[in-house]
């Protein structure tokens, strides 16, 4: 309590200080105050002195007060097609999770996969990915840990506790492991990925935009390495003297059964969730190569009025009007109700508001261009040992705090950095963006990380050990994919920078 005072205090106390004794800019005071405000907000978001979402609502207040921007330009970055592709998104997980549509999908996996030890971790780790690669990595893993309990439960039954803790500790692990590696995959996986989406637009409005596409084609095989790598490493660790004990099948076929059959509810939000998928993927045109895909958004007159927000609140919108059922007597129900609505985490939403104001602050105050001075002593470093250092940087830093605060105090520098050394933008803000995800060593790193922990049955030391090879895996692999995928399908030229780096 005394030293969440003492971090209160310290933050407004540091940004008065920069304000009073520096000057970074003499023609354009407001660079000095934006420089101050993101400090002050970085401490708190670092120390979590008061919540998260209320230090997100400082730009509305502070950026107006000291020059940095206007008011109604400063609110409006917390309103935008961003924010209402997570809300969409949202609200169609959350229907998911009302009829139980996400538990039928871990169970049959998990049936699928198989009942040896090795196995069940692997069914574990992809129901977990899959599910978190559309609704939220809290809910997924929330819902997967009860049961994972019941799993070990019937193993400490069949051959004894002690002999099933060490594998207790891998199955844990690979829930809360799984949870993060497949947020990565998706752009609604995670709010960084949307967070970076956003902040690259208002830094680059030239730019060409980032699809829910390409980024699926840049972030899926990724996510799909590294669950791989992450699998067989728990399995190593974990599951070589238990490959001959084999599970009663029939504890996810019970499980399973209980579910019954599925509703009308399910299957309605099944298609609409497989029609949203769909319509996300082939909204723009896919060019691979000399060969183009043309997506279905160019059947309208003004192709470029439709984006991935558009799409995601139809569909959301859809499931308020279908009945819950097809029997008269409950007619009125509908698959989605207003109540389940108010379940959208509304901090989360506040936060990545916060994030554009911040980034639009960077560039309308000059502080973007004024970091970009003075980064510009790294202009001589090779491309690729930048790109290596900042996914290290950002990984180990995540393991402390927010990912999402990480992404939106980093992006705009990384975005003035790119100008200054003449690169890519894209080179670094990709990988940076992915390794936010990619923090496997402390419980406080991500809310999976956590909800495992909370299980007790994984020691601090135990996910640390785990975590930090993973952590070091994680930045070779994404440095390489960047350097292999990513040139590709973002067109970069590590040779030259793109003409829209430079357009305001």
């Amino acid at each position: 309590m005394k030293s969440r005072l003492i971090f209160t205090i310290l933050g407004p106390l540091v940004g008065v200080l920069l304000i009073l004794f520096f000057d970074f800019n003499t023609d354009r005071p407001e660079t000095t105050r934006m420089a101050a405000v993101a400090a002050w907000m970085a401490i708190w978001w670092m120390t979590e002195a008061v919540p998260l979402a209320v230090t997100a609502l400082l730009p509305i207040s502070l950026f107006p007060l000291l020059g940095i921007m206007n008011g109604k330009l400063v609110s409006s970055a917390y309103c935008n097609y961003i924010i209402f592709l997570f809300i969409g998104g949202i609200l169609v997980a959350l229907a998911m999770e009302r009829w139980n549509l996400h538990r039928r999908i871990a169970l049959r996996i998990l049936l699928f996969v198989g009942i040896q030890p090795s196995r069940i971790i692997l069914g574990f780790m992809l129901a977990t990915a899959f599910l978190s690669m559309w609704i939220s990595n809290t809910a997924t893993t929330m819902m997967m840990v009860p049961i994972g309990l019941a799993v070990v439960n019937s193993l400490e039954q069949q051959i004894g506790e002690k002999q099933i803790s060490k594998y207790s500790v891998g199955l844990f692990l690979g829930i809360a492991y799984g949870a993060s590696i497949g947020g990565v995959a998706t752009l609604v996986g995670t709010p960084t990925n949307l967070s970076f989406s956003r902040i690259f637009q208002i830094n680059f409005p030239q730019a060409p935009e980032i699809t829910f596409a390409s980024w699926l084609m840049f972030a899926l095989p990724i996510s799909a390495i590294v669950l791989v790598c992450s699998w067989s490493w728990l399995t190593h660790l974990f599951c070589r003297h238990l490959e001959t004990v084999q599970l009663n099948p029939s504890l996810f076929q019970n499980q399973y059964r209980q579910l019954g059959p599925m509703s009308w509810a399910e299957k309605v939000v099944l298609a609409d969730f497989i029609v949203l998928v769909l319509l996300w993927l082939f909204r723009s045109d896919i060019r691979l190569g000399s060969f183009t895909l043309y997506g279905w958004s160019n059947l309208f007159d003004q192709p470029y009025n439709l984006n991935d927000g558009t799409v995601a609140i139809t569909l959301a919108i859809i499931l308020f009007l279908i009945p819950a059922s097809l029997n008269k007597k409950t007619e009125n129900e509908r698959i989605l109700d207003w109540k389940t609505a108010t379940k959208i985490p509304w901090n989360i939403v506040l936060l990545l508001g916060s994030g554009f104001a911040i980034a639009s602050g960077f560039k309308s105050s000059g502080l973007s261009e004024w970091l970009g001075g003075r980064l510009s002593e790294v202009v001589g470093w090779h491309p690729v040992i930048l790109l290596g250092i900042t996914c290290l940087l950002v990984t180990f830093l995540t393991e402390l705090t927010s990912n999402v605060t990480t992404v939106e105090i980093l992006l705009p520098i990384l975005g003035a950095l790119a100008i200054a050394i003449k690169i890519h933008p894209l080179f670094l803000m990709v990988p940076a963006t992915i390794s936010c995800s990619f923090a496997f060593m402390l419980p406080v790193a991500t809310p999976p990380n956590a909800i495992v922990f909370a299980t007790n049955r994984i020691q601090t030391s135990e996910m640390a050990k785990v975590g930090v090879l993973l952590n070091l895996l994680c930045v070779f692999l994404v440095t390489i994919a960047t350097l292999v995928i990513g040139k590709i399908i973002f067109d970069m030229d590590l040779s030259q920078p793109p003409s829209w780096i430079f357009q305001k």
